[in-house]
């Protein structure tokens, strides 16, 4: 993937991501996360690809500040807006295939969202399981199928029509570890064992259509690649063919699952 379907933002992009994509679709889904992996106050964690750090402030938040909380992600971008949101917490830039951390050193190793984009997801997988203790665990989210978000699927499309495939792929980009025997095979194969996954029915919701399309080009890749006059046409086909999603009260809903 290039560096846009491997969703690196500038700055200005990331401080757009955490106003309104964080909300939009990652929020809520951090607490089955952390319920599932079980951490508790004191617990060493480390959130990998963690992106503007909801995972790890809503961790920060529920072990009421007793242990340790460090998030670390290869975008500077990012990292940036992590910091100044929450200084309170260790943020690090670095690669996923190259934790620069001990053996051993975490109780919890989390990760929201962040696998498909990994340049070698099984290596960084290695290294995520190097850095949890023994009897820790490491527990990853990804998005379901990119047919089981209809949204999506329909966005998608539509992007393909408009502007070519290197458009559609950065929103095909994040549907690409959906695949749950994937999934499972991708954990075997990096020698980690006792592997469980569960599946999440979130929903992802928009305040309408022109949000949400505003927030898939200012705040992902798109933006770079359509320009304003793209942005535009975008928003007025959305408007007219993505009608199926509107809710009565003009907010767009619909299923975004999510594997664990």
């Amino acid at each position: 993937m290039d560096e846009h379907a491997t969703g690196q933002l500038t700055a200005t992009a990331a401080d757009y991501y955490e106003a309104f994509f964080v909300p939009a679709l990652f929020g809520s889904r951090t607490g089955p996360l952390l319920e599932l992996a079980g951490i508790s106050s004191g617990d060493t964690v480390l959130d990998v690809g963690c992106g503007t750090g909801i995972l790890a402030r809503d961790c920060w938040r529920r072990m009421s500040a007793r242990g340790s909380v460090t998030g670390i992600d290869c975008n500077e971008g990012m990292i940036a807006t992590a910091s100044k949101v929450a200084p309170e917490i260790e943020w690090h830039i670095g690669q996923a295939e190259a934790l620069p951390f001990d053996n051993s050193a975490f109780d919890f190793v989390i990760s929201q969202f962040a696998l498909m984009f990994f340049e070698d997801g099984p290596k960084a997988l290695q290294e995520m399981w190097r850095v949890t203790r023994p009897g820790g665990k490491l527990v990853v989210a990804v998005w379901d199928k990119l047919e089981n978000t209809p949204g999506y699927a329909a966005m998608t499309a539509l992007d393909e029509r408009l502007f070519g495939r290197e458009v559609a792929e950065q929103l095909i980009a994040p549907y690409s570890m959906g695949d749950r025997a994937l999934l499972e095979t991708l954990f075997r194969q990096s020698g980690i064992p006792d592997i469980d996954i569960v599946t999440h029915n979130g929903m992802a919701e928009f305040p309408s259509i022109k949000a949400w399309v505003d927030l898939d080009v200012n705040g992902w890749t798109l933006g770079e690649l359509i320009g304003p006059e793209g942005h535009a046409l975008l928003v007025e086909t959305a408007e007219r063919e993505l009608q199926d999603f509107v809710q009565p009260d003009g907010r767009v809903a619909f299923p975004a699952p999510s594997h664990m």
